[in-house]
């Protein structure tokens, strides 16, 4: 089966080897958007879904080529939501800080007094076949856990070290690579991902 090539909308090394791994068995070659000088996409959405399709047909614009995107970030039910689609830039919009140290201590603060702990990292992955595509294909995943009283652990990054794992008795940041890539949103959108394009190209 010949290789098709799919342009990545994210220049993350992180994403780019999960991505790899995954589609390696579909004859799928996944490219980050910066090899082929294609720049970031506005994220002005508050949805996951608007956000990553917006980046996926930007890509696919610009390349010619099919696209794939992601969108993720932290839901806590107490926050009605929040930071959701503005997690990276939580604490930066509030003016409190900027980088994941800040994010946790302002979600922290916020979460004082809060009873209600539950929450979930959440991954909406968007495949076009090309900038127009009507049927996108779209996979969620979602994390379930609780923000802890306080950060845990040296692994992972962002709200990893805050985010606790009842069924694992433990937050995120003390988990190997290996063990998150098991257990993930994005594992899980990127596993559902995958079974569509397997499906689409069978």
């Amino acid at each position: 089966m010949q290789t098709k090539k799919i342009v990545l909308a994210s220049n993350n090394p992180g994403k780019l080897k999960e991505f790899q791994a995954l589609f390696e068995p579909l004859s799928l070659h996944v490219i980050p958007q910066g090899q082929l000088g294609v720049s970031e996409a506005d994220e002005p959405y508050g949805t996951f879904l608007e956000n990553a399709l917006t980046k996926a047909r930007h890509a696919s614009a610009i390349t010619g080529m099919p696209a794939v995107a992601d969108d993720s970030g932290l839901c806590v039910i107490a926050l009605d939501g929040a930071p959701g689609v503005y997690s990276a830039r939580y604490a930066q919009l509030h003016e409190a800080g900027k980088g994941d140290a800040d994010n946790n201590r302002l979600l922290l603060a916020r979460m004082q007094n809060q009873t209600q702990r539950k929450a979930c990292f959440v991954s909406v992955l968007v495949y076009v076949n090309h900038p127009e595509d009507p049927r996108p294909i779209v996979a969620e995943g979602v994390w379930w856990g609780e923000i802890a009283d306080q950060p845990i652990g040296d692994n992972g990054f962002g709200y990893d070290p805050v985010f606790y794992v009842p069924d694992l008795d433990c937050t995120a940041a003390q988990l190997s690579a290996e063990q998150k890539n098991h257990f993930s949103h994005r594992a899980q959108a990127l596993k559902i991902l995958a079974q569509r394009l397997a499906e689409l190209h069978n």
